[in-house]
């Protein structure tokens, strides 16, 4: 894998301004809102669905938050690298706990049942997760990427779309096993999957603004930013449908999925996000969006369950 570091940080060329932070809040509480509020209507439509069916339309769904995520560059261009930092935190915190919570447990339990002794169920999340990892690993040794630090830049010359496009691909690398976990957590029961499906697009949002704001900085137009924002969303249905699959015509492989799951999910937490969001020295803010986007998943599955 080759990483290409940018030519300087963002802070350094735009002042830090809390607008970014107010609308992306006041977009994400009234996307859970709204989720709370028609969860009984959503719930009877999809509770007829197959497992297929279900996966491949959470996961779209899921996929189609990176771009409601990404609707505020209609009112700002710019966002301060600190709320930059907080928001990548904020998903880093519901993907931990989605993979925690929502895949690695059920996949402990699956095991449990399905093997008996608790530490074959043990062996059989620790295989899981290290080979989601290792898959993960594999990807980005493999898929040209790079991490995208860049300030603001005007024209778009053949470098800078080539960049533009590896970013498209790192960004896609990271939505692969989070369409797979939506995907598979609906193998099991039909509350955790929808649970996961709405964490997973709430992650999309936050990700979403910084994709179209890194495009706006190259001197992309908002019509084009946030086209290509949605198309590094829609990699997420292919994962779901893998997944949803996978666990429709194999049910044994129920726990390995999910173990699988959380392993690429951690890894892509772990291996990217956390450290781009404490790149620049703003760990206060990073690690206050990883509690604040943990507990935004607690009480997610709270209320939905």
């Amino acid at each position: 894998m080759r990483e290409v570091q940018g030519q300087g940080p963002r802070e350094a060329a735009k002042p830090s301004s809390r607008k970014p932070m107010i609308v992306s809040f006041a977009v994400l509480v009234l996307v859970i809102a709204g989720v709370a509020a028609s969860w009984p209507w959503i719930e009877a439509r999809v509770s007829g669905m197959g497992t297929i069916q279900m996966g491949l339309l959470a996961s779209f769904v899921a996929s189609l938050f990176t771009l409601v995520g990404a609707l505020p560059i209609l009112l700002i261009r710019h966002i301060s690298r600190p709320v930059e930092d907080a928001m990548m935190g904020f998903g880093a915190g519901v993907m931990l706990a989605a993979a925690a919570l929502e895949l690695a447990l059920p996949a402990l339990e699956g095991a449990e049942a399905q093997y008996g002794p608790t530490f074959l169920a043990v062996v059989v999340l620790a295989v899981g997760v290290g080979l989601g990892g290792g898959f993960l690993l594999l990807l980005h040794h493999r898929v040209p990427h790079e991490h995208f630090i860049l300030g603001p830049q005007s024209g778009a010359d053949p470098g800078k779309v080539r960049r533009v496009y590896l970013f498209v691909l790192a960004i896609a690398l990271h939505h692969l096993p989070e369409g797979l976990a939506v995907g598979v957590g609906f193998g099991g029961d039909l509350s955790d999957g929808m649970t996961l499906a709405v964490a997973i697009g709430l992650q999309n949002m936050p990700e979403g603004l910084v994709v179209a704001v890194a495009l706006l900085s190259l001197g992309y137009g908002k019509a084009t930013a946030l086209g290509v924002t949605l198309l590094t969303g829609l990699v997420q249905p292919v994962g779901g449908l893998v997944g949803a699959t996978a666990i429709t015509f194999m049910t044994f492989l129920l726990p390995w999925g999910l173990a699988f799951a959380a392993g690429a999910m951690l890894f892509v937490v772990s291996h990217e996000i956390i450290p781009e969001s404490h790149r620049q020295g703003h760990e206060t803010q990073a690690t206050l969006g990883v509690l604040v986007g943990f507990v935004a998943f607690m009480a997610i599955g709270h209320i939905l369950s």
